[in-house]
């Protein structure tokens, strides 16, 4: 009987523990916790956490519930940066080393191994073709040869893989493969021409993975032309990666493409970004009724360097009386700066100063600052812009929900936009140095 009552204790632990995700994360100190999602082409469900020990180690115990595909694993944020994709088949414990320099090695797992290992034998086969082409050998026998394995290695691997989550990523990945010799230029128009012949966007396992919008980076960023200029280079590439997925659900297209458009706008690439949304994303998003997305995209054009900046109006001290003046009818000055900031930001308190002695610098009259401070209470700032007596001050009641701080999409402080003498945005400065660079380059 006691044995009967340890079996009925002890199965169903053995049942629930199926399998296991074991890691080093290195440097160890580096690293707190990584958490588990269960990836879906349009969302990643929380799994759970697990905490990374003094050694780097960490374990994530598998249950029967959970479903083979491909998991992410967290391990930093923000989450959509920092994070690796895991195919888990339901039959296998998996083990791997990260670290952030290499990435991420499998140690075992056959399905995620087989896919590294694929991976390092097809670039193999790339740099040899790179090599050929480099040096520019009249042997042509040589070259059939490398494409004959590269078409070879290929198949072996799909052979494989038959039967496996992991194939659907190795026929992904076939690259374009001659079946004869081809000049350089001719091979590097048939692998931007065919890049995408082996991409099936409809795929479930690829939409919850990392690979599609790899592939979308790779592609916009990758490919060029010496007879385009950069930006037209990146319309053209867009307009390809959007034709090649034009089958591909809504909600697939918005996830790659505000992630294509968050890019375009990190690296100021204003042109681009507004190219994606009203050719693409601003269609999309009315299609869901996604108006988040909608206000976002609309609010960043309107915020476009060259635009109008944003009207508001502030009370300002005229002899000896206060009144009421807008942006707009400022008037007189050659610049405008207006800059974001708070009594409560360390950043604020230590650029502010920096900003106001500059502005001593500057050509009389040629430069008006206005000051925008977003404050929950106002007696600190009240105290505080009595040092700064040639900004206009505005007080900013609210913080964040103060309604001029999302006309201006003000995320963080101190934030700076430089208008010109019609109060056009002409510049957006990422600090104090960086407002100085500009001006110095006038």
């Amino acid at each position: 009987m006691k044995r009967l009552i340890a079996i009925v204790f002890v199965l169903p632990s053995l049942l629930l523990a199926q399998h296991t995700i074991n890691g080093v994360f290195s440097p160890a100190k580096d690293y707190k916790v990584v958490l588990l999602y269960k990836a879906t082409p349009t969302m990643s469900k929380y799994i759970k956490n697990a905490e990374i020990k003094n050694d780097g180690s960490f374990q994530f115990q598998l249950d029967s519930t959970l479903t083979k595909g491909i998991y992410k694993i967290v391990y930093a944020i923000p989450q959509e940066d920092y994070n690796f994709d895991v195919i888990y088949n339901g039959k296998e414990d998996i083990e791997l080393d990260f670290n952030p320099e290499r990435g991420v090695v499998f140690l075992k797992s056959f399905e995620n191994k087989l896919l590294s290992s694929y991976s390092k034998s097809m670039s193999k086969v790339t740099q040899s073709i790179r090599n050929f082409y480099s040096k520019e050998s009249p042997d042509t026998t040589a070259l059939k040869t490398i494409f004959k394995i590269q078409r070879e290695t290929q198949n072996s691997f799909e052979n494989a893989a038959k039967g496996t989550i992991v194939l659907e990523f190795i026929k992904a990945n076939k690259p374009y493969i001659p079946k004869t010799f081809v000049t350089a230029e001719v091979y590097l128009e048939g692998l931007k021409t065919h890049y995408f012949d082996s991409m099936d966007f409809n795929n479930k396992t690829l939409q919850s993975s990392n690979l599609l919008e790899e592939k979308m980076l790779n592609y916009v960023f990758g490919v060029t032309s010496k007879t385009k200029d950069e930006i037209t280079n990146y319309k053209d590439n867009i307009d390809a990666f959007c034709m090649a997925m034009k089958s591909t659900s809504p909600e697939v297209k918005r996830i790659l493409l505000v992630d294509l458009w968050q890019q375009m706008a990190d690296l100021g690439k204003e042109e681009v970004a507004n190219y994606i949304s009203e050719t693409y994303l601003m269609d999309i998003a009315v299609s869901l009724n996604d108006q988040k997305l909608l206000h976002k995209l609309i609010l960043y054009k309107d915020l476009s360097m060259g635009n109008e900046a944003p009207d508001f109006s502030f009370q300002i001290v005229e002899n000896g009386k206060t009144k009421t003046r807008k942006l707009s009818e400022l008037k007189g000055y050659k610049n405008y700066i207006i800059v974001f900031w708070s009594t409560t930001c360390t950043h604020c308190l230590d650029e502010i100063p920096q900003l106001y002695a500059y502005y001593k610098t500057l050509a009389s009259g040629s430069t008006q600052i206005i000051a925008i401070a977003l404050e929950e209470e106002e007696s600190q700032w009240k105290a505080l812009k009595l040092n700064y007596p040639e900004f206009i001050h505005v007080y900013g009641k609210g913080k964040w929900d103060n309604d001029i701080v999302g006309r201006y999409a003000v995320v963080s402080t101190p934030t700076y936009y430089i208008l010109d003498t019609n109060k056009h945005i002409i510049s957006k400065p990422e600090d104090v140095d960086a407002l100085k660079e500009w001006f110095g380059k006038k």
